[in-house]
This record gives C-alpha cells, structure tokens and sequence, in this order.
C-alpha cells in the first residue's frame, strides 16, 4: 500500500495545535491531541443527516442553535442536543403555523392557527416550562419572526385559514412584556424566511392566495426597504442567520413544486446557491435559528409530515479527525 508521503511527495506535518488557515486536504498530527487531521474547504455549504424527530412535526415553530434547538407543535415540544432529541413540555396553548424565536432554554412562540383568523397568544420558555406573555395587537399565523424572548419582531402573517388571501404587512415589535407597532413591510405575505435581530432583521420570499414574492426586505428597528431578490420565489421554508448572512431552505418553489431542496445564501446584498438539502420539504420548522453557517432545518412535508432533521455546515474550513484502526 502507498504511503501518504509516496502518494503527495511529503509526509504530513507535526504541529502542537490546528494550523489557523489550512489549505484544502492539507494532513497533520497534532502532537498536543495526540491526532491526525485533515482540512476541507468547502465553497458552498452542504447538509448531512442529524437525529430524527420523536414526533413527526410540520408548520411548527423552532428556536435555538444546531447543537441547541427546541421545535414546538401543538402540544408537543421537542429540544435537541445535537444529536438527538427529547419530549418537553408543550404549549400551553395548542397551534400550529406557530412561529419561534430566542434561544432553547429562553424562547418565544407567537401567533398560529387555532383560532381564525389566527392567535394573539404569546408563551415564553425558560427550559423547563410555558408562561404567557403580552398577546400581539393583531392576531395572526405563519408570521416571519426575528430576535430573542425580550426583544423580537414579528412581521406579515395570514388573517384567516391557511390558504386566505387576507395577509397582512403589520410589524410589531416585543419588548419582554408587550407588543408595539412598528412600520409595516411594503408587501403583504405570509410564510416568509426570515432572520435576524428586532434591529436587523430579515423577511424573504413568502406568499399571498394568488402570487409568491422574490422580495427581500430588511428592518431596522424602524422601518423596512428593499433587499436583493431571491433568485426564485420561495415560500413555507426555513431560514437562519443574520441580515447580512442568512440562509433561506427548502420550502415551495413557483415554479417547481412543493418539495424544495433548494438552498440560498445571502450576504446583504444578493443571494447565491448554496448546498441543496438531501431531502426536500416545506412548511420546515420556523424560527430565528442562528448562524447560517450552522442551520438546521426540522421536520415538515412532503409526501407527509416527518421527523427530518438536517444539518448545514457553511462555505469554510472544515477539519476533520482522521480514525485509524
């Protein structure tokens, strides 16, 4: 069998820690962990498979990190470690189109559908259990949302039932206790991706009864204006990130149908294709997930709703420990 040195005409370097700007499929040992490794660098981002569902969940909310997520639907709630996840405590009150935001051990949901022409209701998650929050002035479902339990905006929704072409473009905005009215969005839509902060948010894509948007804007704590456009309209996926690095999954393309594996990223100005998701859904969990770079995308449909759980990892450096036996 060639060796590594036979093979690139080297051998692998010793360094006492990880070299800060490898270069792609450069090997060392690090003499520190007593490790071989490897770098990759990656141009666009890809997803890889993590832990399944318990519960197979669709139009839920979600909040959290990759390695610390909470997703909520109806009465069922779920949290994630990275690998896998466990039953927590449900909602209090039981909806879906339900949308999420801050952290897994302080959340938000807001809005939803039961009842039409939507839900006013707002519960806060401490990691353990619900407690209620101030109700939004305009009750609603399918919100984009962006920022954390003591300070979140929420934006555009449906008055009715899914599929009504009553939408709305009002913004509010959460400080801890209560919901004030913010200037609203210039298009009325529902189901948007969405990301960010209350003070630099993002709301992409999303839809009314008879059209779909390429539209992005961006808030700013005060008032919206335009963004660059996604290449394609895209509705009812997932989205992750910062407004000036965000991540917009999955979904309902028009054209081309319900099972979307597409993946797009923006950097403040213009999207780009990113890494396709390895199964194809919409309706994913909604939520300001954050980063990007480290998004993940929960349950939805397709065929049915499942338990899908993926994984993104963004354009970058990856290394990776080599096992030898």
């Amino acid at each position: 069998m060639a060796t590594y040195k036979e093979i690139k005409g080297t051998g692998s370097q010793n360094f006492s820690s990880d070299p800060g700007n490898p270069i792609n499929g450069q090997v060392w040992y690090n003499t520190t962990s007593s490790t071989l490794k490897v770098a990759e660098v990656l141009t666009t981002g890809a997803w890889a498979t993590g832990g399944n569902l318990n519960v197979s969940k669709t139009n839920s909310g979600s909040t959290g990190t990759q390695t610390a997520a909470h997703v909520f639907f109806q009465s069922n709630a779920e949290e994630y470690n990275g690998s896998s996840w466990t039953n927590t405590t449900g909602l209090s009150t039981s909806r879906y189109e339900v949308s999420g935001a801050g952290t897994q051990t302080a959340g938000l949901a807001v809005a939803g559908f039961p009842p039409a022409p939507g839900s006013a209701v707002t519960e806060e998650y401490g990691g353990t259990s619900w407690t209620n929050g101030g109700n939004l002035n305009t009750a609603r479902a399918a919100v984009g949302i962006a920022g954390t339990q003591t300070a979140a905006v929420v934006f555009g929704g449906s008055l009715g039932y899914p599929n009504s072409p009553n939408t709305t473009n009002v913004t509010e905005e959460y400080n801890g206790t209560s919901w004030t009215n913010s200037n609203n969005m210039s298009v009325n839509r529902v189901s948007l991706q969405c990301a960010g902060t209350q003070t630099a948010a993002l709301g992409a894509g999303g839809y009314i009864y008879t059209a779909s948007y390429l539209n992005t804007e961006e808030y700013d704590g005060s008032s919206w204006t335009n963004g660059g456009n996604m290449p394609t309209k895209q509705y009812r996926g997932g989205g992750a990130g910062t407004q000036t690095a965000a991540l917009a999954f999955g979904g309902i393309l028009s054209p081309g149908g319900m099972n979307a594996v597409l993946t797009v990223e923006y950097d403040g100005s213009s999207w780009t294709n990113g890494g396709n998701l390895g199964t194809g859904r919409y309706s994913l969990g909604v939520g300001s997930v954050a980063p990007a770079a480290a998004a993940i995308a929960i349950g939805g449909g397709n065929a049915a709703k499942n338990k899908l759980t993926e994984e993104y990892t963004g354009p970058g450096t990856t290394i990776t420990t080599v096992t030898t036996s």
